[in-house]
Formats: C-alpha cells, structure tokens, sequence
C-alpha cells in the first residue's frame, strides 16, 4: 500500500506516526491557546471565517506544492495573483459590460484570467525545464515581470466596478448552504488530487521529484512533466486570483502581498518535502488551516503587524526543520 507520494506506508513506525500527529495536535493546541486569551477565536462566526480564509490559501498552497514536488517553487506565485486580478477586472469594466452583457464580460474576464495564468506558468516552466535556469532566478525574475504587468495595466490604482454578479458567483454565494469559497477550494483539490494519485503524469512528478535519475530511466518526459507543473501551478494561483477578485470587488495590483511565502509555509508545514517527492493534497489542507488559524488568532489578540510578520518568518524556518526531521523518520 502506498501513500500520494508513492512511498511505502504499510509499516508505519511509532515515530513517523508521532510526526503524522505533530500537525492536528499542533492546529488544536493552537485553537486552545488563542481562546484562552480571545473567546471569540472558537464562536462559531470566527470558526467559519477561519474556513473560509484557509479555503483560499489552501489553493495556493497547493499551487506551490505541484512545483515544490519536482525540487523547485514559485516565487512568482504572489505577482502574478495581481496580474491575473488586474487583467480579468479590466476585461470585466471594459467595453464588454453592459447591463445586458454582464456575463459576456463575466466570461471574458475570468478567461482572461486564466489565460494570463497559463502564461506565467508556460514561462516559468519553459526557463526551468528546458533552459534549466535555477527555478529561484527564474521565478524572481518572473516576478518582476508580473508585477511590472499589473501595475502598467492598472496605472498602479485598483480596478473597481467589478460586475456584482461576479462577486456573488465566487465569494457571497452558496450551494446547498456551503459558501462558495469552500466550495471553490473543494473541487480543485479533489482534481488535484485525482491528478497526483491517479493519472502518469501525476506519479511521474512525484518520481521526478524522489529521485530525478530513475524518472529519467523510467523514460519519463521529464522536462514536459516539469513545465506542465509550473503551468497547472499558475492556472491554480490564478483560480485563487480570481476568487480574491470577487472577494474584493477589484482588481488589486498589490493582492498578491505575502501570498508566495504564506503559500511556501503553508505547503511545507503540511508536509509538503523541499527535497522533492512528497506531498499531497489533504496534508496541505491541514497546513493551510495552520497558518490561517495563526494569522486569525494574531489579528484578534491584537499582535502588531511588524511582529506578525516576524512569526510568520519563524514558522516558514520551522517547517524547514520539520520537513528535515520528517525526512529523517520515513
């Protein structure tokens, strides 16, 4: 039997299963922890705004997980968030939205979208897989390159005016009485999942990942697999573009904020291996909770910005060690 990862998992040691344990135990404690000095952390109003900000990192975080596993990252993650926003926010306002054609421009901007998505992510992995440019200088200067993007496009101002009907397709809106948000997060990590478990391509990643010679053995493509990563990557991010969009009602340049490194911390913290090889999608769920429940207990016990960012630091450097120490046990 074996895990997402292809690993072995029919033998399950006391201390790997301790590690298994470390991050529910760690996500309860901190519940406890902030309730202890802020009540509302666990009514029931605070418990679904935790669900539904942890809906929206959860899909970024997965986005950096298709890339962590094949021993790289996106640091262009944030950038081009807002350069999907800003895009599909100015097909939405543009000549396209009328009162009678508000879901023409709908269409047209959320294709925009996810155009400009593909495109991030055709660029990073084409560096990457077949220039073989070190995925940190190819996704800082991707970075640049998106962040240039949003801010021309907007004149560096928010795009406002985005149709209401978008905002309650994606943000206000439920089915059967779940918002839409979660909703959102749902499916694309059950594709997600699908993808990494059940299909070549999905295992071909991991193996990339494990071990780089046997995928090339195996007579895997593996610059295509790379490339196709760092594309559904940035076709993830820009779903959560987009979700943002609609939360907002505009297009942001600077929605991105600290979205890259939340997402890495995120992604690690739930057992996502900077080594490659490992993770899956449910681990990054419970990551993604983690960090969300952190920043949500630091906001209402009423922590100072500055140091916010300073936990936020630690936790990234913590996830390294664990995901060090993690390695050591499997």
């Amino acid at each position: 039997m074996s895990d997402v990862s292809g690993r072995e998992v029919g033998r399950i040691t006391p201390t790997a299963a301790l590690v298994k344990a470390m991050l529910p135990i760690a996500l309860v404690a901190l519940l406890i922890l902030f309730s202890a000095a802020e009540s509302r952390v666990l009514s029931l109003g605070n418990l679904s705004n935790i669900l539904n900000q942890a809906s929206y990192l959860a899909i970024f975080a997965s986005a950096q997980m298709l890339v962590i596993i094949t021993r790289g990252f996106d640091l262009s993650l944030g950038t081009c968030v807002s350069a999907v926003s800003v895009t599909a926010a100015l097909v939405m306002t543009g000549s396209l939205a009328t009162e009678e054609a508000n879901a023409l421009a709908i269409v047209g901007g959320v294709a925009m979208g996810l155009t400009v998505g593909v495109l991030c992510g055709l660029f990073n992995g084409i560096v990457v897989a077949i220039f073989r440019v070190n995925p940190f200088v190819a996704t800082l200067g991707s970075l640049n390159i998106c962040m240039g993007v949003a801010t021309m496009a907007s004149d560096g101002r928010p795009v406002f005016n985005v149709p209401r009907e978008f905002s309650n397709i994606v943000y206000s809106g439920e089915l059967f009485g779940i918002p839409a948000p979660i909703l959102i997060a749902a499916i694309a990590l059950i594709v997600l999942h699908f993808i990494l478990a059940h299909t070549v391509f999905g295992r071909g990643l991991f193996l990339i990942g494990a071990n780089p010679r046997a995928a090339e053995v195996a007579g895997l493509p593996a610059r295509r697999y790379v490339t196709q990563a760092y594309v559904l990557c940035s076709i993830m991010a820009a779903v959560g573009a987009l979700m943002l969009t609609g939360r907002t009602g505009s297009g942001e340049p600077n929605l991105g904020g600290n979205l890259t490194l939340e997402s890495i911390a995120a992604a690690v913290i739930g057992g996502v291996s900077l080594r490659g090889g490992v993770g899956g999608a449910s681990s990054v769920v419970l990551g993604a909770l983690f960090v969300t429940v952190l920043s949500n207990g630091m906001n209402l016990t009423r922590i100072d910005g500055n140091v916010q960012m300073i936990v936020l630091g630690g936790v990234i450097i913590l996830a390294v060690f664990l995901d060090r120490f993690r390695s050591a046990t499997r």
